[in-house]
């Protein structure tokens, strides 16, 4: 019986303890601020930077986001406050900030919209995304201390100078550093001394690029007096990278947008900072001949490239090459690689360069074999017979760009070959497939998807057509007798 009271007394005093600690849970704070119609712009005021989920209680995509919202609120406590408001009871201020579906995720700095919310949703990525956004759009600088601190950083820095706090000049600026902020690093000093060094006796914006990437060959800061609103941003991209900047993962996507030549080696600046300075520098040398020719240039870690190299330009590169490989990509898709091993003198990479730009050039082409056998009723395109079957002047073509891990592709296919039996007995249209994961797709068609389709007339090559239609016999039937050159045949009308 004592035995039996025990056991009753221990089972009653874990239920007492789980019941307080779930009550104690249920009192803890979260560190999510609940905001409505009658507090909002009061708090968010208060806040330099508040990210706030507008949702509903009923929306799963909002219950589902909720957990990550919460733990990323705790993480970034003290730097970056999180907030959300329940558009069910609260539909004022969701309307006035277009929260229309949900969640509706936004930024605002000091009670002001600053735009949507367009980073990751997991609890780990909010707080990464939102790290980098915290803080002022401009950090103020009040000594020269202050600026060789800011500008000692692996990225480019962008500083205005003006002549006081009170300056119209300045609030341009601040305009345009709350619209850039999330691409480059900004600051600004109202002490004209503070950016004596770099030539500013007044006003101005100095644009500092990454100190490891200083070089004889050219200024490492560029100042202008330019202080427009819409001059600004031009002013920043079009000296931000310099002669020869640091291609990364990060950066490729905005230094490809122009023609660029990459060197890329064994680039290091922590581990290797002397051999990555000593290549940069022979590749500058020469390179600062061509600068106004129509080419931009750039060295990258040949180790973030490697597989795109190996795919993209066939260079079966090993780890820990001797020596630079050198590649060209045009921003219409042409490739070409430097076969000649680079020289320390830089003579290879200037007779490479003259070739370029005379034209002598050929360009790599990704291709698989052509095929032996082709007499299959979808005659199969690979990227060097893409010429002479495609863009023969004579016939139409029906191309569809296709991958072998294409699941959609494998479902259409019995479609597609029932399509080209159909039309094999004319003699003036080729259905063809083409493998555009294995093969370079030609400029002038774009390709994201699978299966992509398009028409290639006769006499017409140079505007091929993409199809759009249905995924029927009789769509694809209707939409080449409608864009054919000439009368469509097929087996059952002859």
């Amino acid at each position: 019986m004592a035995a039996r009271n025990c056991s009753r007394a221990l089972a009653l005093a874990l239920a007492l303890a789980l019941a307080l600690a779930l009550a104690s849970a249920q009192r803890a704070p979260s560190a999510v601020l609940e905001l409505g119609d009658a507090d909002f712009d009061y708090h968010a005021t208060e806040h330099e930077t508040l990210l706030v989920t507008f949702y509903a209680p009923w929306c799963a995509h909002c219950n589902k986001l909720a957990p990550d919202f919460s733990r990323a609120a705790s993480v970034l406590s003290g730097s970056v406050q999180l907030a959300k408001v329940d558009c069910s009871v609260h539909s004022n201020t969701c309307s006035r900030f277009g929260a229309t579906a949900f969640p509706t995720m936004k930024i605002f700095r000091n009670g002001e919209d600053s735009g949507s919310y367009d980073g990751p949703r997991t609890a780990d990525g909010m707080v990464h995304y939102m790290k980098k956004r915290a803080g002022p759009n401009s950090v103020f600088l009040k000594t020269e201390k202050d600026l060789e601190v800011f500008i000692n950083h692996s990225e480019p820095s962008i500083i205005g100078i003006f002549p006081g706090s009170n300056s119209a000049v300045l609030a341009e600026y601040l305009k345009v550093a709350a619209l850039l902020r999330d691409q480059f690093r900004l600051a600004h000093s109202t002490d004209p001394s503070v950016g004596r060094k770099y030539g500013v006796h007044s006003q101005g914006v100095v644009l500092q690029r990454p100190p490891r990437l200083s070089s004889r060959f050219e200024e490492n800061f560029v100042f202008s007096e330019i202080l427009k609103t819409t001059e600004i941003p031009r002013f920043i991209r079009e000296q931000l990278h310099g002669l020869c900047p640091h291609l990364t993962l990060e950066n490729r996507d905005r230094l490809r947008v122009r023609d660029l030549m990459t060197v890329h080696y064994d680039l290091d600046y922590q581990l290797n900072p002397r051999g990555s300075a000593y290549w940069r520098n022979r590749v500058m040398r020469v390179v600062s001949q061509y600068a106004s020719r129509g080419l931009s240039f750039a060295v990258a870690n040949q180790k973030d490239f490697l597989s795109e190299l190996e795919a993209d330009f066939g260079l079966g590169v090993a780890d820990g090459a001797e020596f630079p490989v050198v590649t060209i990509r045009t921003k219409l898709g042409y490739k070409y690689t430097m076969r000649e091993e680079f020289t320390r003198d830089g003579k290879s990479l200037q007779r490479f360069l003259e070739d370029y730009f005379a034209g002598r050039l050929k360009p790599f082409i990704k291709s698989q074999p052509i095929p032996e056998n082709n007499n299959a009723p979808v005659k199969v395109v690979v990227a060097e017979s893409f010429q002479q079957i495609v863009l023969r002047p004579d016939v139409d073509v029906l191309i569809q760009f296709h991958s072998e891990s294409c699941s959609h592709c494998k479902r259409l296919q019995p479609l597609y070959t029932a399509l080209a039996h159909k039309l094999s007995s004319d003699p003036h249209i080729l259905v063809t497939k083409m493998d555009a994961a294995a093969n370079d797709v030609p400029v002038g068609f774009h390709v994201q998807g699978f299966p992509t389709f398009y028409f290639v007339p006769a006499g017409g090559k140079d505007q091929p057509i993409r199809y759009e239609g249905g995924r029927e016999l009789n769509d694809f039937l209707q939409f080449l007798r409608r864009e054919s050159t000439h009368q469509l045949q097929t087996r059952d009308e002859l």
